[in-house]
């Protein structure tokens, strides 16, 4: 997802989703995490659940920045894949 800042002031957030086990027993099934904002994380048992959360802890992480008159950082950072041959 490449980030971007709109005309009507939202933000596209690049952010990285990996997935851990197959979400039974107690560790999380997923996570992500946003490179742009430093320590804004979030994991959860579903893909969906972690969309959801890092959502919401991105404007949390933005709301703090702004409260304490830090300053809210472009986007820079972007995702990509790349294909390679399998072994």
């Amino acid at each position: 997802m490449l980030s971007r800042v709109t005309a009507s002031k939202s933000l596209e957030i690049s952010l990285h989703h990996e997935q851990v086990g197959n979400g039974a027993g107690p560790r999380p099934a997923g996570g992500a995490w946003v490179p742009d904002l430093p320590g804004c994380v979030a994991a959860g048992e579903s893909h969906a659940e972690v969309e959801q959360l890092i959502a919401e802890a991105i404007g949390a992480h933005i709301e703090s920045l702004r409260e304490h008159g830090e300053p809210v950082p472009e986007p820079s950072s972007t995702a990509g894949a790349v294909q390679v041959p399998a072994a």
